[in-house]
């Protein structure tokens, strides 16, 4: 569920996440981890980590593997599969009164989290014997913590920013501070990032995507479903404004909503920003002004520190150009506000109450229906984190990794990497040509399990005691410093994109590599005590998924280097399109009752949901693998195949809030956990056997409309 995430779309990642922020950011942050207080298990006889702290131990499910007290027998697996694996555990677990949605995923973020809490408050404990990095974490964990002093400053920590925006005289001005956003606060159009580059897998290269709304999707700005919340964002930008003292809130907020608006009607949409195939476009840098008239590029591009990039691949190539028309028309002050409004809300969370209560009741509890903001101590952690996320992960790994996890876990990639490779062996729809290159791919396929050999040096980093913006401020440009200096440079391929305490898993098209940081390695994903076809349909279902998205819709048009590159018979893509149509409209055709009108986005969430339908398939075939040819056991009468297909469903047990689900559908690009735990398997074959569903259960789907892909 990205310290921060490869940037770019080069990484696909599993989790359903919280659900998707509805405000654009300028750079990528670490999860935001939830809080597990009532959930986790504290003990004094654990081994103790490198700060000190108890070890907090995972919460295993049942006495193999699955919360069988949870299940509601009672359903037929055929009518709703979701309920009969967690039907019992959803009536009887209600969402935390600071969550906006819950389930597996949660429940172990919160177990990370309780788990960082514990290291970091060590540092604190430790006083001024901390040193390094745990004394920088330390001084970020207590200067967030000092809600007092945080108080008496009021907005004093905006004063300087807010004098800036004011201060720019022209439109030069305002695109010097729109460049200087790529490693700070405020709005820009054009948002930056370095990563590996597509057509050249071992150097870095500059990027540059569509950028400036603060609502989140196009759709939130275009769709008449969707005009409550324009009207309250539109009164948030007032309060923000208001309370940053700027000339004519409401005025101002009306302007600043009507330039968002044009904005994103020159966005391209979601299924298009995702279509590999089109959001490779190259353009020297001395081309930008009169590819895209309009806008000072070269102020931009000086200002936002890549001055010594010769070119930018551009994601929304038709969006730039209007983009840069639409600064152009726009007024002086119409910029300013949107910059002041942008400063203001990014800023909200580490100001005085006041701005923290109107940026909650805005962004958690209206938009996402989050009834209460979570306990101080939990943001501070998460403050912590966003900093200094891997010199944290060290001490993670020391104390909750031990070695046995990563051979463990090898074991079982290794299993299903080679179901993929039987799997692949056995498609009649693939020629052998196409074939050929797939076996290639996959034999290149590297992997990262726990966390990295090498970690970030946060020497650099400048931490000051109370400076709670500051702080948040300088370490947003140390790590765009540390991105921008590697353009042209060569890449780093042991580099994560994740800390090991992150629960979620990715793979990276650029390198071709599947990541599984140490976090995820625990129950209901994996437990090394469960029957082993709980944990085939669990963290085996998690490898497989990660294993197809080198082979989903976007990941096919990568090549076993990382090459963007077509691979595969013109034949054969067509063949593949089909089947990839057919399981979007299995997805589309679900509905939410309690959110008339609102459906999955197949095309967005394709590449997950064929991430589902065949990481589950070729886990089923390394799970009959491991049997030998022997049978497996049956366990409280239960089938190992039906124990498998349990093992999935009960990783995707999740409850939502009506509003959470509707940013889900609107912004993420995952299907619900609810719809994940039983959709695929209505296209597998044994799924129908195991529980023996039949054509008058509401889930079947006639043989010949089942989607065979991988």
């Amino acid at each position: 569920m990205k310290k921060s995430i490869l940037s770019l779309a080069t990484v696909l990642a599993l989790s359903i996440g919280a659900p998707a922020a509805a405000h654009d950011r300028n750079g990528s942050c670490l999860d935001d981890a939830c809080s597990m207080s009532l959930l986790f298990a504290a003990t004094e006889d654990g081994a103790a980590g490198a700060a000190g702290a108890a070890t907090v131990a995972a919460t295993r499910y049942g006495s193999w593997g699955i919360d069988t007290a949870g299940m509601d027998t009672g359903t037929k697996p055929g009518a709703d599969f979701f309920a009969y694996v967690s039907g019992t555990w959803a009536e009887n677990t209600g969402i935390p009164a600071d969550k906006s949605m819950y389930g597996s995923f949660l429940i172990l973020r919160d177990l990370s989290e309780a788990r960082v809490r514990g290291l970091v408050e060590g540092y604190v404990a430790q006083g001024d014997a901390a040193s390094g990095d745990a004394a920088k974490v330390a001084t970020l964990y207590r200067s967030y913590m000092d809600e007092a002093g945080i108080e008496a400053k009021g907005a004093a920590p905006l004063v300087p920013h807010l004098d800036a925006i004011r201060a720019a005289a022209d439109k030069d001005a305002l695109a010097d501070l729109m460049g200087k956003a790529a490693g700070g606060a405020g709005a820009t159009l054009f948002r930056l990032g370095v990563s590996d580059d597509q057509l050249d897998p071992d150097r870095y290269t500059l990027y540059m995507s569509q950028s400036g709304l603060g609502l989140g999707d196009r759709q939130m700005y275009l769709d008449d479903k969707f005009a409550p919340q324009r009207e309250r964002y539109v009164a948030y930008i007032a309060q923000m404004l208001e309370l940053a003292g700027w000339v004519d809130p409401k005025g101002n907020a009306q302007r600043v909503f009507d330039f968002e608006k044009a904005v994103a009607g020159a966005h391209w949409t979601r299924a298009e920003s995702r279509d590999r195939s089109r959001t490779y476009n190259p353009v020297e840098r001395a081309a930008f002004a009169t590819t895209a008239p309009g806008f000072p590029w070269e102020r931009y591009f000086v200002a936002s520190g890549v001055g010594q990039a010769t070119r930018a691949v551009v994601r929304q190539d038709s969006a730039i150009p209007k983009l840069a028309q639409i600064f152009a028309d726009a007024d002086l002050g119409t910029l300013q506000a949107w910059q002041a409004f942008h400063v203001t809300d990014q800023a909200a969370s580490l100001l005085s109450k006041d701005f923290v209560d109107a940026h909650f009741d805005f962004r958690s509890k209206f938009l996402s229906g989050q009834p209460e903001q979570r306990e101080r101590w939990k943001r501070a952690v998460a403050h912590a984190e966003g900093a200094m996320g891997e010199a944290i992960g060290r001490d993670y790994v020391a104390q909750y990794f031990p070695p046995d996890a990563k051979a463990k876990m090898d074991a079982l990639v290794a299993n299903v990497k080679a179901a993929m490779g039987a799997r692949l062996d056995q498609l009649e729809w693939m020629g052998e040509d196409t074939k050929a290159e797939a076996r290639a791919k996959l034999a290149g396929f590297g992997l990262k399990i726990g966390h990295p050999d090498t970690w970030r040096d946060y020497g650099a980093l400048e931490v000051v005691a109370g400076d709670v913006v500051g702080n948040a401020l300088r370490s947003a440009q140390f790590e765009w410093d540390y991105r921008r200096a590697r353009i042209g440079q060569e890449v780093d391929k042991a580099e994560w994109g994740m800390t090991p305490q992150t629960v979620n898993a990715y793979y990276n098209s650029v390198k071709n590599e599947i990541v599984f940081p140490a976090a995820i390695l625990q129950p209901p994903f994996f437990d090394p005590e469960a029957d082993p076809a709980v944990n085939y349909g669990g963290i085996g279902g998690v490898i497989g998924h990660e294993i197809i998205h080198g082979f989903d819709d976007q990941g096919r048009k990568s090549d076993g280097a990382g090459l963007l590159r077509d691979w595969w018979t013109a034949d054969d893509a067509a063949k593949f399109e089909a089947q990839a149509a057919k399981l979007g409209a299995q997805y589309e055709a679900y509905e939410f009752p309690q959110l008339p009108g609102m459906h999955i986005n197949g095309k967005v969430a394709m590449g997950e949901n064929i991430g589902d339908l065949g990481g589950l398939t070729i886990a089923l075939e390394a799970y009959r693998r491991s049997l030998g040819g022997k049978d497996a056991p049956v366990i409280d009468g239960f089938t190992g195949e039906q124990r498998f297909f349990m093992g999935w469903a009960q990783v995707w047990r999740t409850l939502w809030r009506d509003d959470a689900l509707r940013q889900q559908l609107v912004n993420g690009t995952h299907s619900p956990g609810h719809i994940r735990a039983f959709a695929p398997l209505r296209n597998i074959d044994a799924w129908y056997e195991a529980f023996g569903v039949s054509e008058a259960d509401p889930l079947w789907i006639a043989p010949e409309d089942r989607v065979r892909i991988w």
